[in-house]
């Protein structure tokens, strides 16, 4: 009898699974209340993120099963493009749904007759889906002259995350960077360091020989470590400038925009985002930013001054935040973007080999996917955004994987000359980055 009663609840579950599910926008407090549906959320999706991204509009939107419970959830970002009445969708870090679901479709469809109904020419979202890892101690041996992350068989391949790019190439979807088109707006290969059950000794017997050794000499250097506050900023934004300057990359962003950054995530919720500074005799020599939502913390950025360098502020730094992560509850602490690169004679893999001496793990995600809406007018549109986002790229004005993926406000005379171009039987053709 037990067995049978086991069975009919199984056999009631698949089924109340596979109903359809609504979609429609929800209260910012209800939003919240959702956060640790799939193991907690980025924070590019939590409602404060809208009000960094001060270009576009947004909407918090909340998928809904049979009895009008939550059960999915997302920040969508809204850019109107210039000159005309359609509207470009961009899911960062997005949805926050049931990933290992065997039917996207009744996740999706919801989504794309939402959009359509209010004039979305295109949407693009990122699954927060692994694909591939790859240990730290796997890329140190597999470095090389000409060597990249995807020569190198991985450690462990995620089979869900193979399943969801599969299915969503099946339906429409295309990965950017495929065929020409721009590629992410967010980095596809991470570095994360994993905290979950690991001690404070632990972490430190994972670290590298270089960065044990450069810890105890900033140790004896006297290098010290405090927590930063909005009046800190200006002081940060300066020794980014110079980091930028000496690596020879720019990541376009102002002061403002941090100082923005900044408010906005701790006026939703104080402590999200955190300044870290590294002393010397008064000096700040290093500071790197840390952002905190639920159960993960990340290293967003940092930078360090040009002088004294031999004290080792960054390393010290970081091991201050990964502990400060530790102790605030987070399971995984994400080092963001890096490079496929492991040559080691290219400057690429600096980053790369600087965060590999945590001991952490590289992380391939599936990347972000782009749906063009249907319509004629639609894809004309999309090819138009496309090539004027790669005509950028191609003259160096903003890097693929760090710009927004629509066109700003300025783009309009310009996409409308491709348009003309298009309809009058001119071929354009993407450009690819160099």
């Amino acid at each position: 009898m037990a067995q049978h009663v086991w069975r009919c609840f199984v056999l009631t579950l698949c089924s109340t699974s596979q109903l359809p599910l609504t979609i429609s926008q929800v209260e910012p407090m209800e939003y919240r209340a959702a956060a640790d549906l799939y193991g907690g959320r980025s924070f590019l999706q939590v409602p404060s993120w809208s009000a960094v991204k001060a270009a576009w509009t947004s909407e918090l939107l909340a998928w809904r099963d049979g009895e009008n419970r939550v059960v999915g959830t997302s920040l969508v970002l809204f850019r109107r493009l210039p000159g005309f009445s359609r509207w470009f969708a961009y899911l960062p870090d997005g949805p926050d749904i049931d990933w290992t679901d065997p039917n996207l479709d009744r996740w999706l469809d919801p989504l794309l007759d939402y959009l359509e109904r209010n004039g979305v020419f295109a949407v693009r979202m990122g699954p927060p889906a692994s694909y591939r890892r790859w240990q730290a101690a796997t890329l140190k041996a597999a470095a090389g002259p000409g060597r990249r992350v995807d020569h190198i068989l991985p450690d462990v391949v995620e089979p869900i995350g193979s399943a969801v790019a599969d299915r969503l190439r099946a339906v429409g979807w295309r990965r950017c960077g495929e065929g020409g088109s721009a590629g992410d707006a967010q980095p596809r290969f991470l570095f994360q360091v994993p905290l979950e059950k690991q001690t404070a000794d632990a972490l430190r017997n994972r670290l590298g020989k270089d960065w044990k050794r450069n810890i105890l000499k900033a140790t004896k250097s006297g290098v010290e470590i405090r927590r930063g506050t909005w009046n800190d900023l200006p002081t940060f934004y300066e020794l980014l400038k110079q980091t930028e300057r000496r690596n020879g990359f720019e990541l376009g962003r102002s002061l403002a925009y941090y100082q923005r950054e900044y408010r906005e995530l701790n006026s939703e919720m104080p402590g999200t985002m955190r300044l870290y500074l590294s002393t010397c005799d008064d000096e700040v020599l290093a500071a790197h930013t840390m952002i905190v939502v639920g159960r993960r913390a990340w290293y967003q950025t940092g930078g360090s001054a040009d002088h004294r360098r031999d004290v080792r502020p960054s390393h010290i730094l970081q091991w201050s935040m990964i502990r400060e992560a530790k102790e605030l509850g987070a399971e995984l602490y994400d080092m963001l973007g890096v490079s496929g690169c492991l040559d080691p004679e290219d400057r690429a893999f600096g980053l790369l080999r600087w965060k590999l001496g945590t001991g952490g793990e590289l992380v391939e995600t599936v990347g972000e996917w782009e749906r063009v809406l249907p319509g004629p007018i639609n894809a004309v549109l999309h090819r138009a955004m496309v090539s004027y986002r790669n005509r950028r790229v191609r003259k160096g004005i903003g890097h693929r994987e760090q710009a927004d993926p629509a066109p700003g406000r300025h783009a309009g005379r310009q996409m409308a000359l491709m348009m003309e171009r298009r309809r009058s039987g001119l071929q354009i053709h993407p450009q690819r980055a160099p």
